[in-house]
């Protein structure tokens, strides 16, 4: 069967043709931020578990919030850690500086969770 010059996929097996674009040759510059809690293991030890599984709920929604308002994507929670990332999906010329603001609104909304 002949593949049509402009085809990116083979038409009987549906590979990826050689020469299509690749997604493995977009390069992009990203800020990640990375939040965690200190001490949380003593935290979990005094407090019941449940009443944790709240603090932790609360600290996650708050530290969310604060990174979607400077526009950042969270990434992942990992444990008692939140990993956000800016540049992605869209990239945009001030993510760095995005990302330093985050931070410090990440201080200020954490002040506040502690009180």
């Amino acid at each position: 069967m002949d593949t049509p010059e402009e085809a990116r996929f083979c038409p009987e097996c549906g590979c990826a043709l050689a020469g299509g674009p690749s997604s493995a040759g977009v390069r992009k510059v990203v800020t990640i931020v990375f939040c965690d809690l200190c001490e949380s293991t003593a935290l979990a030890e005094r407090l019941d578990a449940e009443a944790f599984r709240g603090v932790l709920a609360k600290y996650f929604r708050s530290m969310s919030d604060v990174i979607k308002r400077h526009e950042g994507a969270v990434e992942k929670f990992i444990g008692d850690a939140v990993m956000a990332v800016f540049g992605v999906p869209a990239m945009r010329e001030d993510d760095a500086l995005r990302a330093v603001r985050a931070a410090a609104g990440l201080r200020v909304a954490l002040a506040e969770v502690n009180e």
